[in-house]
C-alpha cells in the first residue's frame, strides 16, 4: 500500500471546518474510468507522490480484471483557487449491474456523485441507473466526460448525449482525462463549489453508519462508517443498536489511502473504527453506532436488504473442510452484506451451502475470493432462480433449488421470477437483440430512439434465462456493443417442468434444472451430451439419462474402458477365450452394481453454456 506523502500529512495537521468537507463518489458504467481517474485525485491532493495504476482496486481479483468491486473510500485534501483547504471524502464504485447495491449503500454516505461518461462509449445502461440511483438519494450531481486524450474522438457526440440524457447544461460538464490529468483541477473547483457540504451536529448523541467492514485476523472487525451525529475517539465506549452490544474503541483512522490513524472521527467524517470486535455478526452493514455513556434516541434508517436474484450450491471438494468453509463465508459476508447463505446437504456431493448472489457476476467472484483468499477448493453447482410454487393445498412456498421441487401431483402452478431490462445498442444491432431476447422468452415493450443512432430497447425477461447465458449471447449477437441493466419486476405463471439427470439410474440432485416445458426435451438432450464429454470412462459403463417427471427424453452412455484379458492366448481352444470374456462381464456387472461414478466441477457448470449449441 502506498505510503501518504509529506504534503497530505502536514494537511491533515490542520484542522478543516465542517463547512470545508465535501462527501462525494464516482459512478459510472463499467471501464469508463472511475479508478484511472481516482488514481488522478489522489496525485494531485498529494496522497502519494506518484499513483499506481487502480490504487483503490486493492484485490488481486479487481486488478487482474480490470474492475472495480468492492466500494473504497479515501480522504482528500485540496487548497482551492481561493485559498482555502477543503477535506475531501471520496469514494470509489463499482460499475457492473451485481454490483449496484454497492453504489447504492455509497450513495448514502454521500452528499454529491460524480458521474463519468467515456467519451468513446458515451451514455451507457449502467450510467442512466446510477443517475437514478444518485437523484434519489437527493445528491448533487457533477457531470463529468472523461478519456478525452484519446484520438480521433469527438467530445461534443458524449455532451449531446448527457445533455439529451439527463438535462445537464453543457456548461456543467467537465471534460477530463484520468490518464493525463487533464481537467482533473477544474473537477476539484467544481467538486468544492457544487457538492454541500455535511449539515450535521458534532454535539449531538454519536450516530455512525457502517457501510462496509472486513475482518483482521489481529484487530478483529475494521467497521467502514460515516459519522452523520458526534463525535467517535479512541477509548470510548461504544454500543451497536441493533443487538445492543457494547465495545471500547481501540481506533479510529481515515483511507489515505494507506489505514492512518486519527484522534477522532466527527460529524460528517468517512473513517474507520476497531473495537476488538471478534464475532462476525456482531457489526453488520446498516448498523447504527452510538454512545454507550449517551445513546441516541433512534437509530439512523440503515440500507434496504439485499434481495439475492442468483442461487448456486458451494461444496467442499474435501468434506473435511466444511467447518473451514463455513468460517470463510461468515468472514466474507461480513465484506460482502450482498452474499446469504444457508447449510445444504446434497446426496452427490455431501455437506455444503446454498447460496445466494446479486448475478452471475458476483457468484463468479465470491467463489474466486473463497478459494483464493481461504485456500479452499470448491465444486459449485448449476445456478438457479427462487421459484414461487403454488401447491394443491393452498399454500405457497419458494424454491431455490431444483431438487427441492415437489412432486408434480403436488403443484398447482409455478411462478418464475421476471426482470425488466433495458438493452442499449446501436441501431444496426437492434434486429440481433431482437432475436436473442425471442430466443429466451423475453417479451418486448417498447423501443426507445435515444441520441445519435442509439437505441434502447426494453424487454420482459425471465430471470431464469439471464442466468444462463443471456448476456454472453448479447455481446455476440452485437459484437460487444450492447449494455444491459435490469430490475427485478415480479413473478409471472409459467408452464414450467424439473428436468433430472440420471446416472445409471441414481438421480444426481445436483444437475437438476428447471426450465419450461417448451424447451425442456432440448435442454436435457444437451446437458446429456455435455455429461458424456466431461464425465471419465470407468471400468464399467455409464449411462446417462435425463427426465421428466417418470419419461425419459435423453440417454447417451460412456463405454467402459476394456483390459485384453485374452492377450496371452494364442490359438487353441475358442471356450478358454469365451470363458475369460464372460468372467470379466461378470466382474464389469459386478463392479456397476457398487461402483460409483465420479462427476467433475465442468459437468456442473456446463448447464452454463447450453447456448453454443443453439
Amino acid at each position: 500500500m502506498a505510503t501518504e506523502s509529506k504534503a497530505n500529512q502536514n494537511a491533515r495537521a490542520r484542522r478543516v471546518p465542517q463547512q470545508n468537507v465535501r462527501n462525494f463518489c464516482i459512478v459510472a458504467h463499467i471501464d469508463h474510468g472511475k479508478s484511472t481517474l481516482a488514481d488522478r485525485l489522489l496525485e494531485v491532493c498529494g496522497n502519494v507522490e506518484e499513483a499506481q495504476e487502480q490504487m483503490l482496486d486493492t484485490m488481486d481479483l479487481e486488478r487482474e480484471r480490470g474492475i472495480t468491486i468492492k466500494s473504497s473510500a479515501v480522504r482528500l485534501y485540496y487548497e482551492a483557487d481561493d485559498g482555502e483547504l477543503y477535506q475531501l471524502n471520496l469514494i470509489d464504485t463499482p460499475g457492473h449491474v451485481d454490483f449496484s447495491y454497492e453504489v447504492s449503500r455509497s450513495l448514502q454516505a454521500c452528499e454529491g456523485a460524480v458521474v463519468l461518461v467515456d467519451v468513446s462509449q458515451g451514455v451507457e445502461a449502467q450510467t442512466v441507473a446510477n443517475v437514478y440511483l444518485a437523484l434519489d438519494a437527493e445528491l448533487e450531481i457533477v457531470p463529468v466526460v472523461n478519456k478525452v486524450d484519446l484520438p480521433n474522438i469527438d467530445p461534443e457526440m458524449a455532451l449531446a448525449e448527457m445533455e439529451d440524457a439527463f438535462g445537464f447544461h453543457r456548461d456543467e460538464i467537465i471534460l477530463t482525462s484520468g490518464k493525463t490529468g487533464e481537467g482533473v483541477h477544474e473537477l476539484l473547483e467544481a467538486i468544492v463549489r457544487r457538492i454541500p457540504p455535511p449539515d450535521e451536529d458534532a454535539e449531538a448523541p454519536l450516530r455512525a453508519m457502517i457501510f462496509d467492514s472486513e475482518f483482521d485476523v489481529h484487530q478483529g472487525v475494521i467497521a467502514y462508517v460515516r459519522v452523520f451525529e458526534g463525535r467517535i475517539r479512541p477509548g470510548e465506549e461504544i454500543v451497536m443498536m441493533s443487538s445492543g452490544k457494547r465495545f471500547e474503541v481501540s481506533r479510529t483512522g481515515v483511507f489515505s489511502p494507506a489505514m492512518v490513524d486519527v484522534e477522532e472521527l466527527r460529524a460528517g467524517d468517512v473513517g474507520y473504527v476497531t473495537a476488538g470486535i471478534k464475532g462476525v455478526t456482531e457489526s453488520r452493514v446498516g448498523d447504527t453506532i452510538s454512545s454507550a455513556d449517551r445513546p441516541a434516541a433512534e437509530p439512523l434508517p440503515g440500507y434496504r436488504e439485499a434481495q439475492p436474484m442468483v442461487f448456486c450450491g458451494l461444496y467442499p471438494v474435501d468434506n473435511v473442510d466444511y467447518e473451514a468453509l463455513k468460517d470463510a463465508l461468515d468472514r466474507l459476508s461480513l465484506n460482502d452484506a450482498a452474499l446469504s447463505y444457508d447449510r445444504e446437504t446434497s446426496a452427490a456431493l455431501g455437506f455444503g451451502f446454498r447460496c445466494g448472489f446479486l448475478g452471475l457476476l458476483h457468484m463468479e467472484i465470491v467463489q474466486e475470493r473463497l478459494e483464493r483468499e481461504y485456500d479452499l477448493e470448491l465444486v459449485a453447482t448449476a445456478p438457479s432462480v427462487v421459484y414461487r410454487i403454488l401447491l394443491t393445498d393452498g399454500q405457497i412456498v419458494e424454491v431455490d433449488n431444483p431438487a427441492a421441487l415437489p412432486e408434480l401431483d403436488l403443484i398447482e402452478a409455478i411462478e418464475e421470477p421476471v426482470v425488466e431490462a433495458t438493452i442499449m445498442c446501436p441501431q444496426k444491432y437492434v434486429g440481433q437483440v431482437i432475436k436473442v431476447s425471442d430466443d429466451r422468452r423475453g417479451a418486448y415493450v417498447r423501443q426507445e430512439y435515444l441520441w445519435g443512432d442509439r437505441v434502447a430497447l426494453h424487454y420482459r425477461l425471465p430471470l431464469a434465462e439471464i442466468v444462463v447465458d443471456y448476456f454472453d449471447a448479447l455481446k455476440s449477437a452485437t459484437r460487444g456493443y450492447a449494455t444491459l441493466d435490469y430490475e427485478h419486476a415480479g413473478y409471472v405463471t409459467e408452464d414450467l417442468v424439473k428436468v433430472e439427470m440420471l446416472i445409471n439410474g441414481d438421480p444426481v440432485d445436483a444437475l437438476a434444472i428447471i426450465c419450461h416445458r417448451d424447451f425442456a426435451e432440448s435442454r436435457g438432450r444437451m446437458i446429456a451430451r455435455r455429461l458424456k464429454e466431461v464425465i471419465p470412462r470407468q471400468l464399467f459403463e455409464v449411462r446417462i439419462q435425463a427426465s421428466i417427471g417418470s419419461r425419459i427424453v435423453a440417454s447417451t452412455r460412456v463405454a467402459p474402458l476394456r483390459r485384453n484379458v485374452t492377450e496371452k492366448c494364442y490359438g487353441g481352444d475358442v471356450t478358454r477365450k469365451r470363458k475369460l470374456l464372460e468372467r470379466q462381464k461378470e466382474g464389469k456387472r459386478r463392479m456397476k452394481a457398487i461402483g460409483n461414478v465420479e462427476v467433475p466441477q465442468e459437468a456442473f457448470m456446463s448447464i452454463l453454456r447450453l447456448g453454443d449449441e443453439d
